[in-house]
């Protein structure tokens, strides 16, 4: 059976090349070092027998690293079980916010900053709606929010999706006061703030001399580049997409999951590598919504990976309003106390949490991660043998 394919093979098969071709910072060697070990011998592991046909398979260990596209299936189930106990039975929304493609060369030369400013800006901008009387809530969101950096085709698309539960906290009277059902704030309204506010931000930081101007943001440091930057994304209307998730508590669940431990490129969409060429597949959203393939140099590939890789410390899910902080359980608590709800929310996800990581992993993703790659069949089950870690082994 021929192994499939994945993204540590099309970095394997240019890296020697291409590190020596370019200088990279030293958290995107740290990343490319652990991917291109994962579940090889360098990790050492554990001899796993088939229960049907008796063959022995060895399982090396994985990386853990977050950009690695082989461990976050793992992670994200590990996440999805300690969101478990926090869901509420409300409407929830995802609310996406996106940054214009002429700020990417800024946002590349001042990642940690700029990256860091979007989540601050999404926050500024939900809570103020949610305190406006206009929108009838007057209380305090709680949300989390998702950072994605990348287009299906790996190109840089700096953006925020934001998973709310609809409804406000108002800590003074210990009272949960719901969203008005399918609608949480005016979609024209949410871009015009957002587009003000990161506008105001980048003003201030300019201003306060801490903004860097690297690369392809060179040109920027220039006042009369600055000011026309400005007078265009000020003219632009920024995205900013509210809507609702479907209403079951389950299905909400499984719809956050799915934003959680993305990277740029899953190992199931590489489709070939051949002659210094990679074949994987991507969706184009903004036509049909159809799968396509597209065939690039696997230098090319890399690149486009390589730059989606957060700097270390960057936290990429974050927490805000009442979802931060130590007094979450203890706010979630109150709120269950106020609509007379016990947690959880759905017993049947508790039963599902306790599950084996095999089988919640083949009920998420429909992927039999303990099937015997010889005979097809049989599952495969861990024995006490070790495999010990190659250490002289190099990506």
């Amino acid at each position: 059976m021929t192994a499939a394919l994945r993204v540590a093979d099309v970095i394997r098969s240019c890296w020697e090349s291409y590190n020596r071709a370019h200088r990279l910072p030293p958290h995107v060697l740290k990343a490319v070092r652990h991917i291109l070990r994962c579940r090889t011998a360098a990790l050492g592991g554990h001899i796993h027998r088939c229960d049907q046909c008796g063959s022995e398979v060895p399982v090396y260990n994985s990386c853990q690293t977050r950009h690695c596209p082989t461990c976050q299936t793992s992670a994200k189930e590990k996440w999805l079980d300690a969101r478990l106990a926090e869901v509420l039975p409300v409407q929830y929304f995802h609310v996406v916010f996106t940054v214009p493609h002429m700020l990417n060369a800024l946002i590349d030369a001042n990642r940690k900053l700029l990256l860091g400013e979007l989540f601050g800006v999404a926050n500024w901008v939900l809570q103020r709606f949610a305190h406006d009387p206009q929108w009838r809530l007057e209380g305090q969101l709680g949300f989390l929010a998702i950072l994605h950096t990348w287009t299906q085709r790996l190109q840089q698309h700096f953006h925020l999706h934001c998973i709310v539960p609809g409804g406000v906290w108002r800590a003074a009277s210990q009272e949960w006061v719901p969203s008005r059902g399918q609608w949480l704030f005016r979609k024209e309204s949410l871009c015009d703030a957002f587009r003000n506010r990161f506008l105001q931000r980048l003003c201030s930081l300019r201003k306060g001399g801490k903004l860097a101007y690297g690369g392809r943001a060179a040109s920027l440091a220039d006042d009369t580049a600055w000011q026309t930057l400005l007078a265009s994304l000020a003219e632009q209307t920024w995205i900013v997409f509210p809507k609702p998730t479907p209403p079951d508590p389950t299905q909400a669940l499984d719809y956050v999951a799915r934003y959680t431990h993305k990277v740029a490129i899953g190992n199931s969409r590489i489709k070939a590598l051949r002659d210094g060429r990679v074949t994987y597949s991507w969706r184009d959203r903004s036509e049909d919504n159809v799968e396509k393939t597209g065939t690039i140099p696997v230098a090319v590939f890399t690149r486009r990976f390589l730059v989606h890789i957060l700097p270390d410390g960057f936290h990429k899910i974050r927490y805000f309003g009442w979802m931060a902080g130590v007094s979450r359980k203890a706010i979630l608590a109150a709120i269950r106390k106020a609509l007379h709800v016990e947690p959880p929310a759905c017993p049947e996800l508790v039963e599902g949490a306790k599950a084996p990581l095999a089988e919640r992993i083949l009920r998420q993703t429909g992927v039999d991660i303990a099937l015997c790659p010889h005979c097809g069949k049989g599952h495969l089950q861990r024995t006490a043998q070790l495999i010990m870690p190659h250490r002289g082994q190099s990506p």
